[in-house]
């Protein structure tokens, strides 16, 4: 069985610590692999090592740390048939998805290929008599990052790209779930020329986590997860004088208006409501048909679309639909789910409960569900579900369908389907929800605007990638310079005024 690593100083190195946590096989439900568990002494070791690394690093010119991103995109692409295999080895997601995840972090490391001209500063000229003003960005010295199973390339490049643009040196603690990826993106990155020391990828479970809120070297953290952790990261790191970015759970709602192309957005629901198994904090869980007729033509239209969908593993072709979910703690917490929304009088219209693949039955794989008559007091509509399950809930109006994404504890992502511009541009206005789609179901934003989400969805002032990326990962410094020219008056001991 083969064993992982951490990788610390530019090299793979063994666990110390004598625990590890199983690498599972979503598909057999086999364990495919053991990853080190790292104790406190390890992490703190490893946080040593990056800070002696740092200073260094932040003195380059920020177009040569630019130069080592670029050669970083240049090997991602080289090796993104690896990359996505090895991610779908331990996610179980289908090798075009796996691909997909690759790619949007790929996106963001080439807009922090633009590091330089984000990392500048602002200049006044005379802003006083012989007085000139002006504003640095400079890096806060070693961040971390603790990343989620279900995007195990994606989040750990939106984090460590934009950190070490700035000059930061990073500590990325990934899933133990599936480690494979953020160590082959290490490698890759010390490839690409990053100096030994400065992107250290420690594994571990909660030890290792709270071993990074306390150290007292660690400058920030950013975090994706589950909304419980994050607000446990949140409230801790802050306690201990960090800046702290962290974002958490889903449920996304996708309003559709009786104008809408109820063809185009059935598509859309069944892509986003069931892609990557569900496991998608920006995936639309909650369908609100505004209107009994256009409820009813829209579970029409959903019926033979879920009942077709291709469940399976990623060995099994590129048509393939969506994989197993990532544990077998996963596919019973769904199940557990979906029995309680039967018993709490939501109507099953499509009942996955009894689906099984020949030759993979001891994997992880959860039939696709579709749910209808969904009120907002089930169980189902008021948690995050993370599996391949719609629920549809029936709005009588468009206010109250407006109502039901507003009053939700989440704001991750919303959509509406419509062809009235209007209605389209009062949604955008009024929702109080971080990314929002209009006719499009996942509206995660390019690289160089920024992703975050409102209410228990995150915590934090600051979003991931995009330019608050280059804001959270740097400290503003304004330095206040006189150059006295003529004659000195001697000392004045009166708070200086504009004159």
């Amino acid at each position: 069985m083969e064993e992982l690593s951490h990788f610390i100083n530019g090299k793979r190195v063994a666990g110390t610590s004598g625990q590890f946590a199983d690498v599972m096989n979503p598909a057999t439900g086999e364990v495919q692999a053991k990853v080190p568990l790292a104790s406190p002494e390890e992490l703190d070791a490893a946080v040593a090592a990056a800070a002696a690394a740092q200073p260094a690093w932040a003195a380059t010119n920020p177009q040569r740390r630019a130069r080592v991103l670029m050669e970083f995109v240049r090997l991602l692409n080289r090796d993104m048939d690896k990359l996505a295999e090895a991610l779908s080895r331990e996610h179980g997601k289908t090798l075009p998805d796996a691909k997909g995840d690759v790619v949007r972090g790929l996106e963001v490391v080439e807009f922090c290929i633009g590091a330089p001209h984000l990392l500048k500063g602002e200049f006044t000229d005379s802003a006083g008599p012989g007085i000139d003003m002006y504003s640095m960005r400079q890096a806060l010295g070693v961040v971390a990052g603790i990343t989620p199973f279900n995007f195990p390339a994606m989040i750990p490049m939106w984090k460590m790209a934009p950190a070490l643009a700035c000059g930061n040196a990073f500590i990325l603690k990934p899933s133990e779930r599936d480690p494979s990826v953020p160590l082959m993106l290490a490698e890759l990155m010390t490839e690409a020329g990053l100096p030994d020391g400065l992107l250290q990828v420690i594994n571990g479970d909660k030890g290792a986590v709270d071993a990074i809120l306390d150290n007292d070297t660690i400058q920030a953290i950013g975090f994706v997860g589950s909304t419980p952790i994050a607000e446990y990261i949140y409230s801790r790191g802050c306690a201990n004088g960090k800046r702290v970015q962290c974002f958490g759970g889903a449920k996304n709602h996708m309003i559709i208006m009786p104008d809408a192309d109820l063809d185009q957005a059935a598509d859309a629901l069944v892509g986003a409501g069931y892609g990557a198994a569900g496991e998608r904090c920006m995936a639309i869980s909650v369908a609100v048909p505004v209107g009994e007729e256009t409820a009813d033509r829209l579970i029409e239209k959903l019926v033979p679309r879920v009942e077709a969908l291709k469940v399976g593993p990623y060995t099994s072709g590129t048509d393939v639909d969506y994989g197993p979910v990532v544990t077998a703690a996963a596919k019973a917490n769904i199940e557990r789910l979906v029995q309680s929304g039967v018993d709490q009088g939501a109507k099953l219209v499509v009942d996955g409960r009894d689906f099984s693949l020949q030759g993979y039955e001891n994997g992880f794989f959860v039939g696709p569900h579709l749910f209808d008559n969904v009120s907002k007091e089930m169980d189902i509509y008021r948690t995050e579900i993370f599996g391949p399950v719609l629920c549809t809930v029936r709005a009588k109006s468009y206010e109250e369908a407006l109502g039901l994404a507003m009053d939700h504890e989440y704001g991750n992502g919303t959509a509406i389907f419509t062809r009235d511009g209007d209605a389209a541009r009062d949604f955008a206005n009024r929702i109080n929800i971080g990314m929002v789609g209009i006719n499009v179901p996942i509206p995660v934003p390019l690289a160089y605007h920024t992703f975050g989400g409102w209410k228990k969805s995150g915590f934090g002032d600051l979003n991931q990638h995009g330019p608050d990326a280059f804001r959270f990962y740097t400290r503003t410094k304004t330095v206040t310079a006189r150059w006295p020219s003529g004659i000195k008056e001697g000392g004045e001991f009166s708070i200086p005024v504009m004159e």
